[in-house]
């Protein structure tokens, strides 16, 4: 991932971090993390399912309308060389492409939580690595070895067993999850090979910039030909209910927050901690969804999450010994 001029190396960040007043800041980060992503899975959920809010793509165009604002903000705010922006047709496709594939698998999420109580949302959603790995190899012809393949066998057999277990089981919600996850797949895909890219020298924050807006303008005609009441609806409820305006304001900032914690987290942790820490997120999202919203669970739906969740721990092992 390419760094500023003015930030410390990964090498000497994550030296930092060793020391106790920087073990202390890497743990505030985590915990920043933790509730950014938590945060505004729970309360997509609530928007769309408990509180009636069924308008999923404009709840997508107003995230990323605040990751576009925000992320110009921090940008005039900070005092390093951001990159350049894409100047070349390549580079403006590119990004493009990138950001037309991250609303979308957005969106897709967005309407599975209408759907899906959060727990088996999460459930598919942690057999992102089988759909990175399947992509990977389709799209920048990257392999594996065999067993690192393997490894990703209980990731979706832990999947098939959660399904036959979910007392809430939607097919249409479960197939728009399958959806996003392979999207977020997707994304990561994409993202590695622009990220990567000497001639890009573009960070994911930097990145972020630029596609927030690609994604803004797609979302908003998307909005006006699929969801012509949503704000019509989202002012009648913003005067009857002056918490909901202050809600969406909350969950559209947070979405922001949870690309620049991850960013962060990235920058001063190691691959390994990171593999560990979102694998433990997961988990606690489930736990926390459950406890907010009650949605009814089984013993087999729980037993095949944690299959899948062992699979996702034996795939990135598997991964780092082949390196």
């Amino acid at each position: 991932m390419g760094q500023d001029s003015h930030a410390l190396p990964i090498s000497a960040a994550r030296d930092a971090a060793s020391e106790p007043g920087g073990r202390l800041f890497t743990a505030g980060l985590v915990a920043a993390w933790y509730a950014s992503n938590i945060g505004v899975l729970l309360l997509n959920k609530y928007l769309l399912s408990v509180y009636g809010f069924r308008f999923p793509v404009f709840l997508t165009a107003c995230h990323m309308s605040a990751c576009a604002l925000l992320s110009c903000l921090a940008h005039a705010a900070s005092a390093r060389r951001a990159a350049p922006p894409p100047s070349s047709r390549g580079q403006l496709v590119r990004v493009a492409v990138l950001g037309a594939v991250f609303c979308a698998s957005v969106v897709a999420g967005n309407v599975s939580l209408r759907y899906l109580p959060v727990s088996f949302n999460q459930a598919v959603g942690a057999t992102t690595p089988f759909f990175t790995a399947v992509l990977a190899y389709a799209v920048a012809a990257r392999t594996e070895a065999c067993a690192t393949y393997a490894a990703l066998l209980p990731v979706v057999a832990g999947v098939v067993i959660a399904t036959g277990g979910e007392p809430s089981f939607h097919l249409f919600g479960f197939i728009m999850c399958v959806g996003a996850t392979a999207g977020r797949a997707l994304k990561t895909v994409l993202q590695g090979i622009l990220l990567s890219s000497e001639e890009e020298k573009l960070n994911s924050m930097d990145l972020l910039r630029y596609m927030a807006p690609v994604a803004v303008i797609l979302l908003v005609p998307a909005t006006l030909i699929m969801e012509r009441e949503a704000l019509g609806v989202a002012a009648a409820l913003a005067r009857e209910d002056p918490s909901f305006i202050w809600i969406l304001l909350c969950n559209s900032s947070l979405a922001y927050f949870v690309n620049l914690t991850n960013f962060l987290v990235t920058k001063h942790t190691s691959p390994l901690t990171l593999q560990v820490l979102g694998n433990a997120k997961g988990a606690v999202a489930v736990v926390v969804s459950i406890l907010i919203f009650r949605n009814p669970v089984t013993f087999v739906g729980m037993l095949g999450y944690g299959i899948t969740v062992a699979g996702v721990v034996l795939y990135g092992e598997a991964k780092k010994r082949n390196k």
